[in-house]
């Protein structure tokens, strides 16, 4: 039911698009690709929320290791006398972790940058395109804001199906090893039957 439902909208999502195209004309194909930079801007954007999130992670990774190497070093310190391998061996591994949270707060630092260049990018394009189509975006909007109704439904109505197809694979797995343990269940029971008669078979007579 959830898949025919999503095929219908499909079709009907395209029989509305072309009609509102029909009627707006050439202006959708001249508007289109600053709705592309949008949506490329709008992907940048995500990419960079990310990258950010994991600097903060990889900076907080550093400062731990950091703090991990004083708390060795202070052990070190206040053990001098007797070398304690424990305190050394501790030392050894918070120097590692230090160097790799420093390999991981530099990497994902470059990143954030490189990504956040192209969103700056990206928004620049976009905001080049909205000047020079200014016309042509408002003439055709009512296209892709349509458009955008429609994807926004058929991306809820794809989830819905996805969600109800991990449901069906979760119902025929337990169904399969329902019916294993049943043939299990059913061999066990033979086979105790049969052991049972051949004990009977094998008493002495008057038994």
């Amino acid at each position: 039911e959830a898949r025919t439902a999503y095929r219908r909208i499909l079709s009907e999502s395209a029989r509305k698009l072309n009609a509102q195209g029909s009627q707006l004309g050439n202006c959708i194909e001249k508007a289109r690709p600053y709705y592309e930079a949008r949506r490329l801007a709008k992907e940048a954007q995500q990419e960079t929320q990310k990258a950010a999130l994991r600097y903060e992670r990889a900076v907080s990774m550093h400062n731990a290791a950091r703090e991990m190497v004083f708390v060795a070093e202070q052990g070190v310190m206040a053990d001098k006398n007797r070398l304690d391998p424990t305190w050394q061996e501790m030392l050894n591994h918070a120097t590692c972790k230090v160097n790799e949270a420093e390999e991981e707060r530099l990497r994902s630092e470059r990143e954030h940058q490189r990504v956040t260049q192209l969103c700056q990018q990206a928004e620049a394009k976009v905001q080049a395109l909205q000047k020079s189509l200014k016309r042509v975006i408002v003439k055709s909007k009512p296209y892709f804001e349509l458009k955008a109704q429609f994807n926004q439904i058929l991306e809820e109505h794809k989830a819905k199906v996805t969600a109800l197809e991990r449901l069906v694979s979760q119902a025929k797995t337990r169904y399969s090893v329902a019916l294993r343990n049943l043939e299990q269940i059913s061999e066990q029971i033979h086979a105790r039957r049969l052991q049972r008669l051949i004990l009977r078979r094998a008493s002495p007579v008057g038994a």
